[in-house]
């Protein structure tokens, strides 16, 4: 089952984004400032980030999903990213991940033309599952800067 993130679940919520973000599928820790300011804005409204409990069927929270969304011209209207995808390490493997995606092609999709993930190289399991899913890797270099 998939949820969305809700004003009672900062806790919770902030929880998981920091095991996230300490765990090796990202890059680097982000600040909490950063984790909380996301939160707020979920919560502000969903013109931009969306935020999401997956759940057991025993009702447990298995992990969380953050979806962006933006605008592209070269992809002919809305991209949904998929800016975070966190499963705890005793759920994992279990379809959590196969059953969000579904979620996301069900629910949010029908207005969308893509849907974008970023993933560590190494992630070997993620980039299988996404393979499976039928995404495919782009030929881009991203760049990033922070003013």
């Amino acid at each position: 089952m998939i949820r969305r993130i809700e004003r009672g679940d900062r806790q919770r919520y902030i929880a998981l984004a920091r095991m996230f973000y300490e765990s090796d599928a990202v890059l680097e820790e982000i600040p909490e400032e950063h984790i909380a300011l996301a939160f707020e804005e979920m919560m502000r409204s969903r013109d931009y980030i969306e935020g999401f409990f997956l759940m057991t069927s025993q009702n447990e929270v298995a992990g969380y999903a953050v979806v962006a969304k933006s605008f592209s011209q070269e992809a002919g209207g809305m991209v949904l990213w998929v800016d975070e995808l966190f499963l705890l390490p005793e759920f994992r493997s279990l379809g959590l991940g196969q059953e969000f995606f579904a979620f996301v092609q069900d629910n949010l999709k029908p207005a969308t033309k893509r849907i974008r993930l970023e993933v560590e190289g190494d992630n070997v399991k993620a980039i299988s599952l996404y393979r499976r899913l039928g995404f495919d890797r782009l030929p881009y270099v991203q760049m990033v800067l922070d003013p």
